[in-house]
C-alpha cells in the first residue's frame, strides 16, 4: 500500500485551492482569514498544555473544533452564495456564541469586578492566553475585511467576537487560579 504524499506540487506558484477547486493567491484575504484562524487554534492548543480544570479544558477543545469549522466554512467561497440547504458544514450558529457567553459569565462570577485595564503576564499561560486574544483580534479584523468584499455570516463574526472576550476573561481566571497578582494599568494624569 502506497502512502499518500503530503505535498501536491500545485502551489508551487503562489496559489492554493478554495474547497470549490477555484486556485487563488495565497494573499487572498479569504486564505489570510483561514491561515490566522489556524494560528488562534495553535495558540488555543498550546493553552490546553496547561494543567487546568476539566471544563476549562473541554471548553478550549470545543472552540478549537469551532475554529476548523469556521476556516473550513470560509474556505468556501460558495458558502454563503447557495442555499444554506446545499452546504456540507453545519455553519455557526447562535448556540455557538450563546456557549461562549455562558463560559464567561460562569467564570466572571469568580473574578473581581474590573475597573481598570490590565497589564498581560505574570504565568506562562496567561501570557499565552493573552497572545491568543491578540490573534483572536487579528481574525476578526481580516474576518470583516473579507466581509466587505464577499458575503461572510454575521453570526461568525459575531463568535471571533465574544471568543476575545471569552480569552480575556480567561487570562483574568488564570491571573487569580496562579494566585498572581493582576496589575491594573492606570493612565498618569497629567
Amino acid at each position: 500500500m502506497t502512502t499518500p504524499k503530503i505535498y501536491t506540487k500545485k502551489g508551487d506558484d503562489g496559489t492554493t485551492g478554495l474547497f470549490s477547486g477555484k486556485r487563488v493567491n495565497k494573499h487572498n484575504i479569504r486564505i489570510k482569514t483561514c491561515g490566522n484562524l489556524d494560528e488562534l487554534n495553535v495558540w488555543i492548543g498550546m493553552i490546553r498544555n496547561f494543567k487546568m480544570d476539566k471544563n476549562t479544558q473541554n471548553t478550549l477543545l470545543t472552540i478549537q473544533q469551532e475554529l476548523m469549522s469556521i476556516a473550513a466554512q470560509l474556505s468556501d467561497h460558495r458558502a454563503y452564495e447557495v442555499s444554506k440547504k446545499k452546504l456540507t458544514l453545519k455553519p455557526t450558529d447562535k448556540n455557538n456564541v450563546i456557549f461562549l457567553e455562558n463560559q464567561i459569565d460562569l467564570i466572571s462570577k469568580e473574578l473581581p469586578e474590573l475597573k481598570n485595564f490590565v497589564i498581560p503576564g505574570g504565568h506562562s499561560i496567561i501570557s499565552h492566553t493573552h497572545l491568543a486574544r491578540c490573534s483572536c483580534r487579528k481574525v476578526e479584523r481580516l474576518i470583516s475585511e473579507l466581509k466587505d468584499k464577499e458575503s461572510v455570516p454575521n453570526l461568525i463574526i459575531a463568535y471571533i467576537n465574544r471568543l476575545s472576550d471569552y480569552l480575556f476573561t480567561l487570562a483574568r481566571k488564570f491571573t487569580y487560579d496562579m494566585d498572581v497578582s493582576e496589575i491594573k494599568w492606570i493612565s498618569k494624569k497629567k
